[in-house]
């Protein structure tokens, strides 16, 4: 199925149904008074986040989402009946928000979660209301109330803990192969990866975490370069980063420190906030270079890009090294839960969230 991540659809309310104007008529009752009943509540339109959804697809060709409007009243003080609300399933991590305002009205981040996104109009009151002591045969009625009609944005941001950086062919694919369920397409060219892969690593029965693979950046990615910076915003909610790096590029022309200095400079300038997040740097396919020469290269590397933050030496291939990085992950991921709550961005500003510093 083809991923989709971004769409724009109309949502319509009902409107609520019109009061009616009746007067009771009975045998042997000549003036029986008002009985209009009031009109029916218009009905609603709701998200819902399902987990089984991992596109927006099905909103690039359906577009507009009409809710019935709600019945008029009726005599004998019958109130008319209530629209059907309608319910729009949406992958877990959407983000809903109104194009008019820029408001965000919703962000699906449960299984299950339901949120109202457009609210059916109240129904209209019938002369039943307007009954007083110096009026005893109103004729009034109103109608019902207009339900609401927006034009949303819906922005799809998979939920992962661990996200994967890096430039094409660095063998990120490979690599949440190795450690996951996930069965991305794997070949020696660039962008092989063409969508956000998400694939779940399991250390022990009750221990797991998420891990998002997105398609390699190049250098010009903040300007559109490659397939541009349409997927980073997939590593907004994760709570690490691993800088994949080629230890061992085929081309020997090709400086690894000058590519993995490229992407973290790609990675500042598309949003400070994804530059702060921790970042582990792991430096594959270590199977390609001699063992005699392994830890020269990787302690060259490090010098010359000057990092200090942790180093994981792996081959993604062989699975060398993976064991030990998965623990440290998952290890990093449950001090990370632990101490931290993810706020509901209804409630919040919109001030950005500053991740922990990272060396680069």
């Amino acid at each position: 199925m083809k991923f989709v991540d971004e769409a724009t659809i109309d949502v319509v309310a009902g409107n609520g149904g019109a009061g009616c104007a009746s007067f009771r008529r009975e045998k042997f009752i000549p003036f029986g008074g008002p009985d209009g009943g009031d009109g029916g509540r218009g009905g609603s339109v709701y998200a819902v986040g399902d987990l089984n959804l991992n596109t927006l697809i099905d909103y690039r060709y359906a577009r507009r989402h009409e809710a019935r409007n709600g019945e008029a009243g009726r005599g004998s003080d019958q109130y008319g009946a209530a629209a059907e609300d309608i319910v729009l399933r949406m992958p877990v991590g959407t983000i809903i928000t109104d194009v008019e305002t820029g408001a965000v009205i919703a962000e699906l981040l449960e299984p299950g979660e339901k949120i109202m996104i457009a609210k059916g109009g109240d129904g209209g009151f019938g002369n039943l209301h307007f009954k007083s002591s110096t009026n005893r045969a109103p004729r009034q009625k109103t109608p019902g109330w207009p339900g609401e009609a927006k034009k949303l944005k819906l922005e799809l941001r998979v939920l992962a803990d661990v996200g994967l950086l890096g430039q094409p062919n660095a063998g990120k694919s490979t690599l949440i192969t190795a450690v996951s369920n996930a069965r991305p397409k794997i070949a020696d060219y660039p962008f092989t990866t063409l969508h956000p892969n998400l694939g779940v690593v399991r250390v022990a029965p009750e221990k797991s975490f998420v891990v998002a693979d997105i398609p390699g950046l190049i250098e010009g990615a903040a300007e559109g370069a490659g397939l541009g910076h349409q997927f980073l915003r997939h590593l907004q909610r994760t709570r690490l980063l691993l800088h994949v790096v080629d230890l061992a590029p085929f081309d020997p022309e090709v400086d690894p420190v000058a590519e993995a200095k490229a992407i973290v400079a790609e990675l500042k300038k598309y949003d400070a906030s994804l530059y702060e997040k921790p970042r582990w740097l792991v430096l594959n396919k270590l199977d390609m270079v001699p063992e005699e020469e392994r830890a020269k290269r990787v302690k060259d590397f490090v010098k010359r890009y000057k990092w200090k933050g942790p180093v994981f030496e792996i081959s993604a291939l062989t699975r060398e090294g993976c064991q030990p990085l998965i623990h440290a992950i998952y290890d990093h991921v449950a001090a990370e839960q632990k101490h931290h709550v993810e706020p509901d961005v209804r409630f919040t500003s919109a001030e950005g969230e500053g991740g922990e510093a990272s060396a680069s």
